[in-house]
């Protein structure tokens, strides 16, 4: 018979549970050696029981939340019963349960007298991993063999003793040793912090308690989930986008979802979606159930343990060998930009379900650059820039400018960070002016960046989107503006650069991007005339966008509004708008 837990101690533990999770992502970050896991915070960490599902994860990248039941099912299937304690784990192909080739999974079974009582998780994305280009990222790389080393389930620490030859083998199939191997460290650092946090709930409790918490945590978690479910309207609605690009320079790629809730249900189905992609932009089934998961998770108003409860009310169909359910030898390595995809898909079906509480599209995922060459003493580095981006308008206030995609926690590289340890120079970075997608809640502001390279010969990759497909904008809100990449050599020519690209760059040559910017949401003729006033004073807007887009008529030296002209621009601007 299964033990009660009174709500008190459940509470207790959840708390700290949480509160454990956070100290692994801490721990993480102090520990690591990258940019891309150290400034970009592209990283996650999780608890799970003994049975391998979700107890906690840290404030860290939400895009991980589905991932790890894919990857814990797989390592069970493989050890199961043969696992030990101070055994650590390892993995990274996306076809045993990882995400794609730069994810690393490090995960560390925990046990108490002899028992597993649970799981310490940590994955990262690193560097590099080998393959065709420095970073192992790149658009257009057409299967997984091009994309760096794959690690099946391994024994990376036996008993507390490292596997030194599968270190060595790590060591000399990437680029930057030190930063790839000091990160893998790092995430077992990570999981040794996790462990030591639940060896003290258990001394505190004891185990069967521990145990017991961690179950009811779970169906907790999953009764919130499908009383709030249970209160949207049954039915259907679906959802079209486009990428621009499917990684090769070709057609843009079709993503389509039906979300149908029944009762306290909900299914997403990806049937009509387009076919695996020859670039390397294909997710693998694990990525898109954890993109779902996260899109419903993040319409749901309850807070909410982030547990394995979140799933179990959640269907996700993606049929095989679409670019969401990647087929061998399908590549992976740029899925990241798939994922936001997703998710902008994701809210525009959900938005039909609960508008209220649905955002208009933000930049449609962080952009990446890779800049990665040789320093004069012949040693590689791999410049990796997460490029974080902006919010759409929300139901109730406008999108965040130059804050990080809601599917993602990561940041920008700091300037002097990039400057003082890579052969790059930041010419330009900042917020775009009038790039918001004009609404009653204006979309969020682009960003731009432009990187010189100081030195040397350099292969250049970037991950873009939202050039040709703009971010939407919801309940009457317009389009925010859309993104480009534009490479501009020393002698003044400038060169306009497709989406997705990998080609290379020369010393004194630079590369600007601009990000696409979010949607706005509602009438841009409901916006309070003196919100545009501030948006103006403080260079967010335009003077010629207040009145064109707006019907804001603003004092030019002022700024103050002209309440009887904007009485008037709106009843025209309406007025041609019917017409």
């Amino acid at each position: 018979m299964a033990r009660t837990v009174d709500p008190v101690t459940r509470e207790i533990v959840k708390n700290a549970l949480a509160a454990a999770a956070d100290e692994m992502a801490i721990a993480l970050y102090r520990t690591a050696y990258s940019t891309i896991v150290r400034d970009c915070l592209d990283y996650s960490t999780s608890l799970c029981n003994g049975s391998g599902e979700m107890i906690a994860q840290g404030v860290t990248i939400p895009l991980h939340l589905g991932s790890v039941p894919f990857a814990m099912e797989t390592l069970l299937a493989k050890y199961g019963d043969s696992m030990e304690e101070d055994d650590v784990f390892i993995l990274n192909d996306p076809f045993e349960g990882g995400m794609h080739i730069p994810d690393i999974f490090i995960i560390k079974p925990i046990y108490w007298e002899g028992a597993r009582i649970a799981f310490s998780v940590a994955t990262a994305h690193h560097l590099d991993l080998g393959g065709r280009l420095p970073g192992s990222s790149a658009c257009d790389n057409t299967e997984i063999f091009q994309e760096g080393l794959r690690i099946p389930w391994l024994k990376l620490y036996r008993r507390g003793e490292p596997d030194e030859s599968l270190f060595a083998m790590l060591r000399v199939n990437v680029r930057v040793p030190e930063m790839t191997l000091g990160d893998v460290r790092a995430q077992v650092a990570a999981c040794h912090t996790g462990e030591r946090a639940v060896h003290e709930l258990v001394r505190r409790y004891g185990p069967e308690t521990f145990r017991a918490c961690a179950a009811d945590l779970i169906d907790y978690t999953e009764r919130l989930v499908r009383a709030e479910i249970a209160r949207w309207p049954d039915g259907t609605h679906t959802f079209t986008d486009y990428m621009d690009s499917d990684g090769m320079g070709g057609p843009p790629v079709k993503l389509h979802v039906a979300v149908t809730v029944q009762g306290d249900s909900l299914t997403a189905d990806f049937t009509g979606t387009a076919a695996q992609a020859p670039g390397a932009i294909n997710n693998t089934f694990s990525f898109t159930f954890s993109v779902a998961a996260l899109s419903v998770r993040a319409a749901l108003r309850q807070d909410l343990p982030n547990t394995a409860g979140i799933f179990r009310p959640i269907t996700v169909v993606a049929p095989a060998g679409t670019v969401l359910n990647v087929v061998m030898p399908g590549a992976s390595s740029m899925r990241g930009i798939t994922g936001f995809r997703l998710a902008d898909l994701m809210f525009g079906a959900l938005a039909q379900f609960v508008p209220h509480r649905i955002q208009a599209a933000g930049e449609g995922g962080n952009s990446l650059v890779v800049i990665g060459g040789l320093r004069p003493d012949r040693s590689s580095y791999v410049y990796y820039e997460l490029m974080t981006g902006t919010w759409g308008g929300r139901p109730d206030r406008d999108g965040n400018d130059g804050l990080c995609n809601p599917a993602n926690v990561a940041s920008n590289i700091p300037v002097e960070e990039a400057e003082s340890n890579y052969p790059v120079r930041i010419e330009r970075y900042g917020l775009v002016r009038d790039s918001g997608g004009p609404g009653k809640f204006r979309g969020g502001m682009g960003v731009e960046r432009e990187w010189r390279l100081l030195d040397g010969h350099a292969h250049l990759a970037i991950r873009s989107d939202r050039r040709d497909h703009l971010p939407y904008g919801l309940s009457g809100g317009r389009p925010g503006r859309g993104s480009t990449n534009v490479l501009r050599r020393e002698s003044g020519e400038e060169e306009t650069l497709i989406t997705m690209i990998s080609t290379s760059m020369e010393a004194g040559e630079r590369l600007y991007h601009r990000q696409a910017a979010g949607g706005g949401w509602g009438d841009p003729l409901e916006r309070d005339p003196e919100a545009v006033a501030r948006d103006v004073r403080n260079d967010k807007v335009s003077l010629r966008s207040a009145r064109t887009d707006y019907g804001v008529v603003l004092d030019p030296e002022t700024f103050a509004v002209d309440h009887d002209a904007t009485v008037r621009a709106r009843r025209e601007l309406a007025g041609a708008r019917s017409r």
